[in-house]
């Protein structure tokens, strides 16, 4: 039956915890099991224990380098969350991981955020006899997803996009865009060059606004620091 699960199936909930031979290394970890390595996670954390980070690697499937998530932190089973570099979440982050759920490099999360894999039958007499499934979620590299954010079965949020607060998630989202909203829909397309309001240029450190213009108009610099060479 968990194979059912993991390959986005209908299947029978109250089957899963049990049903584990024949299961890939890994993956026969049941859904209480996992409550208590969050519970442990968490009290490692709180006392600030190396233990904690080691801890939950072994909870996830996998992980990448400098991942803080700050607890409270609630999982289905772990071992279907992939995780890379750089993963800031806030607290409060839920994640359903009856399918594959994949967060790229360099995401932020919200507090109080919901990445939910399960999906139920709309035909009442199925879902009275317990069938439910799930759909894999993808979260790609550079995303910021908003606080109370909802991100539903099925959905990929592409590159370098923002999901606003309270948004609940229901369809992909393209690269490079601002979705708010329930359900949440695209109401602007981001420009990597543009910086306006609190984050306009000016506002930043001088060094920082060198940084920005130097990869603005590369050539240009280039073309600078030739002449100043040659003079």
């Amino acid at each position: 039956m968990r194979e059912r699960m993991h390959a986005g199936l209908p299947y029978r909930g109250s089957g899963t915890a049990n049903e584990t031979n024949n299961e890939p290394a890994g993956t026969s970890r049941t859904s209480a099991e996992a409550a208590r390595m969050t519970d442990r996670y968490q009290r490692l954390d709180l006392d600030d224990d190396p233990a904690a980070q080691e801890l939950l690697g072994d909870l996830l499937g996998s992980m990448g380098e400098a991942v803080r998530i700050r607890p409270p932190f609630y999982v289905d089973y772990g071992y279907n969350i992939h995780i890379g570099d750089r993963l800031f979440a806030n607290f409060g982050l839920t994640i359903l991981d009856v399918c594959e759920v994949r967060i790229g490099n360099d995401v932020q999360i919200g507090p109080h955020v919901q990445i939910l894999g399960p999906t139920h039958p709309l035909n009442p007499v199925d879902r009275a006899r317990g069938w439910e499934g799930g759909c894999p979620v993808t979260i790609e590299d550079n995303v910021w997803l908003g606080g109370g954010a909802i991100v539903l079965p099925g959905v990929t949020v592409g590159h370098d996009s923002v999901i606003g607060a309270g948004s609940v998630v229901s369809k992909d989202v393209p690269p490079l865009s601002v979705a708010v909203g329930s359900p949440a829909k695209v109401v602007k397309t981001l420009h990597p060059d543009e910086r306006s309001g609190q984050y306009a240029v000016e506002n930043f450190p001088k060094e920082y606004r060198q940084q920005i213009a130097t990869e603005l108009h590369p050539r240009e610099n280039d073309r600078t620091r030739t002449s100043e060479e040659l003079s």
